[in-house]
């Protein structure tokens, strides 16, 4: 889409190059302390701030886990994951249209002043967090991009309800499936586009799944989505589509790749199995796992003995809205609740805060875990599968008093 760029401020940093061209010269990790993050150059890419590069090509960057001591996490800071490269670096909103189309009545081509107007806004408070998050600490090990923990963020999403576009569409009799395609498009015929579905029954009954085009008040950042994206509250990322650009549906079930056999886990209640085995059948993954995170202080940090800290982070699950957060520092024998932030919603991060005075030198760990409204928390042994996803276990720092 050539003409007038909508997104100047990206331009304007990435260049020919794309987002491949860094805005600053990548210097050494904020995650030193960190053996998963250890040796991983922080770089700044359009729009922007210091993030942690996994790869460039397609980019993958991740949020430092300082941001996760709040509840909304900045648009500048928010985390980064394309599958396929090139990627789009910029936008004609005068010429870019979605179009929604395949097994309807009535196809359509929606502009960006379409969507805002035809289409009553919503808004949700969301958790983005990419399937594979923490995958680094898989043991065994397991192939894919080995992220630390901060391939998520949380944001205030605005859009039109998707069930009320395809309403307006018109489904025909026997539909089955809606598939989203972006504007990242593989350089080679090889490689698969990163197409993803949904069935038609349950979008239909789901009116919190948007097509988003504003985070957190403002456009979506070029490398978050602009000028939209699918928002699917609770369940992992790989649903939500960036830069959208085409809504099918469609009378079959949608199995190609990036559905089967990509981002499949095992069909066991838990999602794993036994470390290094291969599971028998899978199923598609989809609601995210309990969480909870210590953002502060980071792991390896110092702190004063005998004298109140203020231990933060936040907690998050696939939508039944977290209840309780506790520490330990004995080891998980004993557990004390933490102080729970304003709730924003059951999709959103809860923020939690606590202080702790610890009352000897030397080195000590704490402890978080959540749990949700539902019954479900973390164990202290993290489960496993071969993909690398769903991690739930009970995370820790390690401290140093003194």
């Amino acid at each position: 889409m050539s003409g007038r760029l909508s997104r100047r401020d990206f331009l304007a940093g990435a260049g020919t190059a794309g987002v491949a061209l860094l805005l600053s010269p990548p210097r050494a990790s904020a995650g030193a302390a960190d053996p998963v993050l250890a040796g991983r150059p922080l770089v700044r890419y359009p729009e922007k701030t210091e993030l942690i590069l996994l790869t460039s090509r397609p980019p993958q960057l991740e949020t430092p886990m300082k941001y996760f001591d709040r509840a909304i996490t900045p648009n500048e800071a928010f985390f980064v994951r394309y599958h396929v490269f090139p990627i789009p670096t910029r936008v004609d909103l005068d010429e870019w249209r979605l179009r929604v189309g395949g097994h309807v009545d009535r196809p359509l081509e929606l502009s960006m002043a379409d969507l805002q107007t035809k289409f009553s806004p919503a808004s949700i408070t969301a958790v983005c967090q990419c399937a594979g998050n923490s995958r680094g600490r898989f043991s065994p090990r397991v192939l894919g991009g080995q992220w630390g923990d901060g391939a998520m963020g949380n944001a205030e999403w605005v859009g039109a309800r998707l069930r009320e576009v395809l309403q307006a569409a018109g489904l025909r009799p026997g539909a089955v499936d809606v598939t989203f395609n972006g504007l990242d498009a593989p350089a080679f015929p090889t490689v698969p586009d990163f197409v993803k579905s949904l069935a038609v029954g349950q979008v239909m009954d789901w009116p919190e799944v948007l097509i988003a085009y504003q985070m957190n008040g403002r456009p979506l950042p070029m490398l978050n989505g602009f000028p939209a994206r699918l928002v699917v509250p609770g369940w992992y990322s790989t649903y939500w589509v960036k830069n959208l650009s085409e809504i099918t549906v469609t009378d079959q079930p949608f199995e190609k790749f990036w559905m089967k056999p990509a981002y499949r886990i095992p069909d066991t209640p838990c999602g794993c199995v036994e470390p290094g085995t291969a599971p028998a059948r899978t199923v598609p993954i989809s609601r995210m796992r309990t969480r909870s995170v210590i953002a502060s202080p980071e792991s390896g940090s110092r702190v004063p003995v005998g004298a109140s800290s203020t231990l933060a982070g936040v907690a998050f699950d696939g939508g039944y809205g977290i209840q309780t957060v506790e520490i330990s520092d004995d080891g998980g024998q004993t557990w004390r609740a933490t102080t729970l932030g304003p709730d924003l919603g059951r999709y959103s991060f809860r923020e939690w805060s606590a202080r702790w005075a610890p009352a000897r030198r030397g080195p000590q760990t704490v402890m978080v875990r959540a749990l949700n409204g539902i019954g479900e928390s973390q164990g202290m042994t993290p489960l496993w599968n071969p993909s690398g996803y769903l991690r739930n276990v009970v995370e820790r720092v390690d401290l140093e008093v003194g």
